[in-house]
């Protein structure tokens, strides 16, 4: 049985993508994998500790005792702007204006 797995951490901004390829322990977790990789002192303003995980494109609940699993790719979230639903609403209640004003 192999002692460590190869797994990518992967962080981006609109203007800068990171990823990052790393060799850790079989065993080690979504959680502990963003902290071996040092995004923390790359991006300061990154909480590794408390920021979003997820695993290609599925977050994950509980990224603190997710164990990896050879391949994988940790995803590190960003906080969210605006929530995605007041943008919907938002985007819906000006359609809707937009019509009935186009009515009169």
């Amino acid at each position: 049985m192999a002692e460590s797995i190869a797994v990518e951490v992967v962080y981006a901004w609109p203007d800068q993508q990171v990823l990052l390829k790393l060799v850790v322990p079989v065993g080690t977790s979504a959680r502990e994998a963003v902290e071996r990789s040092a995004l923390g002192a790359d991006f300061p303003e990154l909480d590794v500790r408390r920021c979003p995980l997820g695993i290609f494109g599925k977050a994950l609940s509980a990224p603190d005792s997710r164990i990896l699993e050879d391949g994988e790719r940790v995803e590190v979230y960003r906080p969210l702007i605006a929530d995605p639903k007041e943008i919907r609403k938002r985007r819906a209640a000006s359609a809707v204006g937009a019509r009935q004003s186009g009515r009169g």
